[in-house]
């Protein structure tokens, strides 16, 4: 039997999915080739680190040189730097209060809890951000280790200075790429998929004989869409935040498209809410045989004001620069027919009220689609 097939079927899955995710860092730029350069770059940083800590200092300080850079190794130089900026001021404080301790009532037990109450509570600054409990722990190795001498105190802060300087030069020499682009095309991809969902549930309303496997689908993958939209706002925070202090440089105007994608998403995000209670009401329409009460007159009205919004979206979401003129005259086409409908509606014969439920519901989700996307449509226009 061939060693590969003996391995347990877990194993050979992660190992599988390792090897995936190789071949996408190397075929192609992404977040896989961007965590694949920064643990490289991590591994170099530190090695070269604790060596110099090794060669310059003495062995009792050396870890903290690695340690301090692979906290200079985040995934954004802004954040490298801001994390190295609090680890200094929070070692700072622990140094501080280990060595005014040891020199003023000496090395004890009871001055030892007295440190760590007191580390305990300066930590909570907000100032050190999340590296608060290096306060204590620093502190602890400034007591312990050093006894509290200065000479003690001086190796620890070169240490931690030769580490912050091993992982900023890491980005200096090979700084985090910029990814400007991808996220512009994925929210041109979330508002494309949309407009399809849209023109989807236009076709469920036109249609004599409509399919409820879609429905059931769409209603399933509703979820699916919202946790898009959260992770791509995620990946425009970070983007953001990695063109602060880098030194690459990224296409021209990104420091508006991005802004712009942000609030794109945003606006997709209050869309997404619309679309998935459409879609819940046809799915329950369809399964009640309600939506065999709907005249076709209000089925067709209605499909083509979910198409025209689908043009919008797809305007919205376009890469390039919105065109507020053609934004509004998409939106107010879909309004224009909208009103139809309701006029409609309105002038037709009684209905029962399950049927009545359902096309009140469906034209109020109809009508805040619209005014969100005209609303979100002027604040990209203004952004652009």
């Amino acid at each position: 039997m061939p060693i590969w097939t003996s391995v347990p079927a877990a194993v050979r899955s992660a190992a599988a999915d390792r090897a995936g995710y190789l071949r996408r860092a190397v075929r192609s730029e992404g977040r896989e080739r961007d965590d694949l350069i920064l643990g490289a770059k991590t591994v170099v940083a530190a090695m070269t680190a604790w060596t110099l800590a090794r060669y310059l200092l003495p062995p009792a300080v050396s870890t903290f040189a690695p340690f301090a850079a692979l906290l200079a190794l985040q995934s954004t130089v802004y954040r490298s730097v801001r994390e190295c900026a609090q680890y200094a001021l929070a070692m700072a404080a622990g140094a501080t209060l280990a060595a005014t301790l040891a020199a003023v009532a000496g090395i004890h037990g009871w001055t030892f809890g007295i440190l760590t109450l007191s580390a305990l509570v300066v930590g909570r600054i907000q100032r050190f951000g999340e590296q608060g409990t290096q306060v204590a722990v620093v502190g602890f190795f400034a007591f312990s280790s050093g006894q509290g001498e200065i000479d003690y105190v001086g190796h620890l802060v070169a240490s931690v200075g030769i580490g912050a300087l091993c992982g900023l030069a890491a980005h200096l020499v090979l700084a985090p790429a910029r990814h400007t682009v991808h996220r512009q095309q994925a929210v041109a991809e979330l508002y494309t998929t949309m407009g399809r969902r849209l023109d989807g549930l236009a076709g469920t309303l036109e249609a004599s004989d409509p399919d409820r496997d879609h429905t059931s689908h769409w209603r399933r993958d509703g979820r699916l869409l919202a946790s898009e939209c959260e992770r791509l706002r995620h990946g425009i925070e970070t983007e953001i935040e990695n063109g602060r202090l880098n030194p690459r440089r990224s296409i021209d105007g990104a420091e508006r498209a991005l802004p712009r994608a942000r609030e794109a998403v945003a606006v997709a995000e209050r869309s997404t809410d619309h679309l998935r209670s459409m879609t819940r009401t046809l799915d329950h329409a369809l399964a009640g045989r309600e939506l065999d009460g709907l005249s076709p007159a209000f089925r067709t009205g209605l499909g083509s004001v979910l198409r025209a919004a689908a043009r919008a979206m797809r305007e919205i979401g376009r890469p390039t620069r919105t065109d507020p003129g053609r934004l509004d005259e998409l939106i107010d086409a879909a309004a224009e027919e909208l009103d139809k409908v309701q006029r409609a509606d309105r002038a037709a014969a009684a209905a029962s009220p399950d049927v009545h439920a359902v096309q009140g519901t469906l034209l109020t989700d109809a009508g805040r689609l619209l005014a969100d996307l005209r609303s979100g449509g002027r604040t990209l226009a203004g952004t652009s």
